[in-house]
């Protein structure tokens, strides 16, 4: 594993920080067949924002796909060692597990799991964001629906469709034409007067920035309303926002180029009533 990107990475992989030797083998089932599952952590000044969460959805995704239960400890040491390593004002954290060494098949071998922490500084967010519906759709009945593999071809794809057409963020539908989510984010519409987020059964990931502003919205009287949203909806939406670790509540100003309020009135709403609770807690 080698970092000789413009993007400086700080590196850990079972129990040691590694520089640019090769760390990972070639035949992790991570790398050769994508079987592995990961968090995404924005970093604030050194610290993780709602570590806690996030291992506890890295636990729930390795259960589903038939991984063994995580190493907390031991990833919360390679996390400690990054962070001291790495020194970040604002920053990605990504904690990744595979199934380890195996065959260059399906099948899995009886090993350990493989542990990696990486860290690295990224730019805030953008006052808002323009999104493109994809041509493709989420399998809402996939067999690994809500967790959160390394299989990301689907999303590299669609995130270089969107770019092509101007755009940071791509959407998906499901098979059911409903709205779902993007390659990285959920997503919040205002229709009616009020806020609108697919449900989980859309296929949507159960995103941390959704669970924290679904909780924090129910305690601060902000009503948003958990719903199917057809595609033809999103035609209609006065407002539309992307959550995700790193863009919290990001406002939209452009869906498939049509221009919105950015932010609108409830989604301006919605995103301070998340920046100042998350300022009160770094771990919720």
């Amino acid at each position: 594993m080698t970092r000789s990107s413009a993007v400086a990475t700080t590196c850990w992989v079972d129990g040691r920080l590694v520089g640019d030797a090769p760390s990972v083998l070639a035949t992790d089932h991570g790398l050769t067949v994508g079987d592995g599952v990961f968090e995404t952590c924005k970093v604030i000044d050194g610290h993780v924002f709602a570590l806690t969460r996030h291992l506890r959805r890295l636990a729930r995704s390795a259960a589903g796909l038939g991984l063994a239960v995580p190493d907390v400890e031991l990833v919360r040491s390679g996390i400690t060692d990054v962070l001291a390593a790495a020194h970040l004002p604002f920053g990605r954290l990504r904690v990744t597990m595979t199934g380890g060494p195996g065959p260059l098949g399906s099948d899995r071998a009886d090993v350990a799991p493989t542990y990696v922490v990486l860290a690295s500084a990224v730019q805030r967010p953008t006052p808002s964001a323009a999104v493109a519906v994809v041509p493709w759709v989420r399998n809402e009945r996939s067999a690994v629906v809500g967790l959160k593999t390394t299989s990301y071809a689907e999303n590299v794809v669609a995130l270089a469709y969107a770019r092509r057409r101007g755009a940071g963020e791509a959407l998906f539908a499901n098979t059911r034409d409903e709205l779902c989510e993007g390659t990285g984010s959920n997503v919040l519409l205002a229709l009616d007067g009020r806020l609108i987020t697919p449900p989980l059964s859309s296929g949507a990931l159960a995103g941390i920035t959704r669970e924290l502003l679904l909780e924090w919205a129910q305690r601060g009287g902000l009503p948003i309303q958990e719903r199917a949203v057809g595609m033809a909806e999103l035609s209609d939406a006065d407002e539309v926002a992307l959550m995700s670790s790193t863009r919290d509540v990001q406002p939209v100003h452009a869906v498939d180029g049509r221009l919105l309020p950015a932010p609108g009135p409830l989604v301006a709403a919605a995103a301070a009533l998340f920046a100042r609770a998350a300022a009160a807690d770094s771990d919720p």
